[in-house]
């Protein structure tokens, strides 16, 4: 009866209080198996690893994208306080400037009248005469401290753009031939421009003059104009010295100036007249020798205002 009770019948299950007898086993399970789950591992492993890539260079791209427009918005601060200071200045300036205008007018009404007085007198004339130099020099400072203080927006015309060049070169023939500069001029005389005659006018008066001051011996002037479809290029050069390379990107700040004499508003009044019709001023050294000056005006601009 023992043995009889200590037998298992082969259809016992384990649930029902008996062992299983691991010596009948296998060693190991198909190798089948473990592949199959190695290889899903493996997959899991290798697509985790690559969005921890993906992460790492998402989290290097948005570090250098923070410090790059870290140091823009830097940049900006800075130019930001340096327009307040301007536009203080700028304000001091113009104040400045329609009170001495004032003082000007009846200073010059006095002149005019003491030189008919001292007519007589070759010594006295030239006297007076230094003073008129004087106090035109003083008038054109003022000039273009009123000019550059100008809010005012472009009055927009249409109009030939030889035309006004032509006018410009000849009201300043005078002082071009006595510095023996000769003039070379290839512009077109179909460009037709809408923009500020008189701002555009005073733009290349500027620049004509900027061009006679660093050819004190003499050379060459070239004015060149250019329809490239977008926008239209307005080019003064001339054969001078060129700009040094320490204060080429100082050239356009207001007040700035290695000349002796004059405001360094010149090129200043330029580059607000080309910002004021919606372009800009750029300025490049040429290969054979001088500077060049490009007033840029995008056609769009143009279009629109028309």
């Amino acid at each position: 009866m023992q043995a009889a009770h200590n037998s298992r019948s082969p259809d016992a299950t384990p649930g029902q209080g008996t062992q299983i007898d691991h010596r009948s086993l296998p060693d190991r399970l198909p190798i089948g198996v473990l592949d199959s789950g190695d290889s899903e591992l493996q997959t899991v492993l290798d697509a985790w690893q690559a969005a921890t890539d993906r992460l790492g260079a998402t989290h290097e791209a948005l570090r250098q994208e923070v410090c790059r427009l870290s140091d823009e918005l830097e940049v900006k601060n800075r130019e930001l306080a340096r327009k307040n200071r301007l536009a203080d200045l700028g304000q001091m300036a113009s104040h400045v400037a329609h009170e001495v205008r004032n003082g000007l007018a009846p200073v010059s009404l006095y002149l005019g009248l003491l030189r008919r007085r001292v007519s007589g007198g070759q010594g006295g004339v030239e006297i007076m005469e230094k003073i008129d130099a004087g106090l035109t020099a003083l008038e054109a400072t003022v000039t273009d401290l009123l000019s550059f203080t100008s809010d005012r927006c472009p009055v927009w015309g249409n109009f030939n753009l030889r035309q006004l060049i032509d006018e410009v070169c000849d009201a300043l023939a005078p002082q071009l031939q006595a510095q023996g500069i000769s003039t070379e001029m290839d512009v077109p005389s179909h460009i037709w421009v809408t923009a500020d005659r008189d701002m555009l006018r005073r733009a290349l008066v500027n620049l004509v003059f900027n061009a006679i001051d660093v050819m004190p011996a003499g050379g060459e002037l070239f004015v060149t104009a250019v329809d490239c479809g977008k926008r239209l290029e307005l080019e003064v050069a001339d054969s001078g010295p060129g700009i040094p390379e320490e204060i080429g990107p100082r050239i356009f700040e207001p007040f700035f100036t290695t000349k002796s004499e004059g405001t360094g508003l010149g090129l200043a009044i330029v580059s607000r007249i080309a910002e004021a019709h919606g372009g800009r001023i750029e300025m490049m050294n040429c290969p054979e020798g001088g500077a060049a000056f490009t007033i840029c005006l995008p056609r769009r601009a143009m279009e629109a205002a028309a």
